[in-house]
């Protein structure tokens, strides 16, 4: 039993260094999409920067969406340092009611994510809750893959949030589709400190 386990596994192990033989580096950043109803979007881009921190690569973020609301992670990156954070938007869509204000928030937000893209500076860019922009009509997805096509070649991007629209997804490296099995908000639980912000 033994032995037949060690044969599989160097059978698997042999495809696997092939397929790595194969791949190729594309020599400039991957954009990355983490979409869908289900939780961890944010997160997923969040670990993805430490990871990059962890390589001492540098990183920017811009919030699009999340206002002055206080979360976790920010305050760990504060504290941490090493990491350009901007957060652009005025809360979540709701709370503004003003359309006008909205769009122009999310207008600032991606001129400044431009600004950092095109730079050279930023190994990784977390463009947080720019899809929610896009799916309410304050970003367009042409401007949007304007600004990714012209990012610098060093530069890497993740555009987090429900509803990525189709153009995002075709041009992306990687989309990820988070999807929602159970949420304790269904069953009146409502949001935890350090789980949920």
């Amino acid at each position: 039993m033994t032995d037949t386990h060690k044969e599989k596994m160097k059978q698997v192990q042999a495809k696997h260094r092939a397929k790595v033989e194969e791949a190729s580096d594309p020599g400039r950043g991957l954009v990355l999409v983490h979409t869908g109803n289900g939780k961890g979007k944010s997160s997923s881009a969040f670990g993805v920067a430490v990871r990059a921190l962890g390589w001492r690569q540098a990183v920017g973020v811009v919030q699009f969406i999340k206002g002055s609301w206080i979360t976790g992670e920010r305050q760990f990156f504060d504290r941490l340092g090493g990491v350009v954070w901007h957060t652009m938007g005025e809360g979540f869509t709701w709370d503004t009611q003003d359309r006008d204000r909205d769009i122009a928030a999310a207008q600032a937000a991606f001129a400044r994510a431009r600004e950092m893209m095109e730079s050279g500076d930023f190994d990784l860019v977390v463009l947080d809750e720019i899809n929610i922009a896009l799916r309410y009509g304050y970003l367009s997805p042409e401007e949007v893959l304007d600004g990714l096509k012209a990012r610098s070649g060093r530069t890497g991007v993740i555009l987090t949030g429900r509803d990525a629209p189709e153009a995002i997804c075709a041009y992306a490296d990687l989309v990820t589709e988070m999807t929602e099995v159970k949420h304790p908000y269904k069953a009146g639980i409502k949001a935890q400190r350090g789980v949920d912000f």
